[in-house]
């Protein structure tokens, strides 16, 4: 008997549809949030953000019953070292992203992640040997013409947006490699930081550097909320990934660097110059171009009919 092949349940790829544009929504909606965590530094907010994050995983993770994780890693040196190293890359992705908000370069930060596929895809090339298809040289080209333009429009190299989009394409190959779900990941990055983090944070109250704390309540408590916040797009991203096919969820990826690049705009009014806006739409173009081409390599091939059987010919 010919095995059953399961067909895809359309009410669980709706309800991930949902939590995929909700997670993307959240995420885009940051530079809305760390606002509110003035007139803590950006330092501080990153030390904080680093430890409260991992106590929320830990806590998500002794409700699922998932703490198995420590002893894989205990077996897997590589595993543990890896995990440092996509530690690290978000945390200097997450301390310039701060900044970024909080210094009225929100436009610049949208850059970043609207850059980030197509660095993703240079790297898959440098790094993993990759070919790259016509459509993919096309966008990479096309991306670096907007660099270009954006560097004479900006009247310097735009680096916010080149950090933000270096660190985390870097931190998704590393986490590419990692055979790790989102929040166990988290959970040992967090973990590797958060050391580091106390001893950042003692260092800041040490030279008075601090607000956490009674004379600043309301900050304190906002500065506690960086891990619910950190961990709840992640939950909703994940259970997005089990539920839509690879595709959708990386067209709805786009709604990050939509939303900040519009409170930037709209809400903090910056100004983008006339090279700035070309800037865009040739970094707009490249993914339309690289959007459309990946659409079409995982579009399955049309079956190849077997040929009809010619009848043998009786006698000579």
């Amino acid at each position: 008997m010919p095995e059953a092949v399961a067909t895809p349940d359309p009410r669980a790829e709706q309800l991930g549809t949902v939590f995929g544009l909700v997670a993307y929504g959240i995420w885009g909606l940051f530079p809305l949030y760390f606002p509110l965590l003035e007139p803590a530094s950006p330092l501080e907010v990153l030390g904080h953000r680093i430890i409260w994050s991992f106590l929320a995983v830990a806590v998500a993770l002794t409700v699922l019953r998932r703490w198995s994780i420590l002893a894989v890693l205990r077996m897997t040196p590589r595993l543990a070292g890896l995990s440092v190293v996509a530690g690290l890359l978000i945390a200097i992705n997450w301390g310039v992203y701060i900044w970024a908000v909080n210094s009225d370069h929100v436009v610049e930060a949208a850059l970043g992640y609207f850059v980030n596929p197509l660095v993703t895809v240079a790297l898959g090339v440098v790094v993993l040997g990759e070919r790259l298809r016509r459509g993919q040289v096309a966008a990479l080209v096309i991306a670096v013409a907007a660099v270009a333009v954006l560097t004479v429009g900006y009247g310097r190299v735009p680096l916010v947006a080149l950090v933000l989009a270096c660190t985390f394409a870097s931190y998704s190959l590393v986490k590419k490699v990692l055979p790790l779900d989102a929040l166990s990941s988290l959970a040992v990055e967090t973990a590797a930081l958060t050391p580091a983090a106390l001893v950042l944070l003692v260092a800041l109250g040490a030279g008075g550097d601090t607000v956490f704390g009674l004379e600043h309540p309301d900050t304190s408590l906002m500065l506690a909320t960086t891990g619910v916040v950190t961990i709840t797009p992640l939950l909703l991203f994940g259970a997005a990934a089990r539920r839509v096919p690879l595709s959708l969820l990386g067209l709805m990826q786009y709604v990050t660097p939509v939303g900040q690049f519009l409170c930037g705009v709209l809400v903090f009014h910056e100004q983008v110059s006339a090279l700035r806006w070309a800037g865009f739409v040739l970094v707009w173009t490249a993914l339309v171009i690289l959007t459309v081409d990946a659409l079409r390599a995982r579009r399955p091939l049309p079956p190849v009919a077997e040929p009809e059987a010619v009848p043998a010919k009786m006698g000579a």
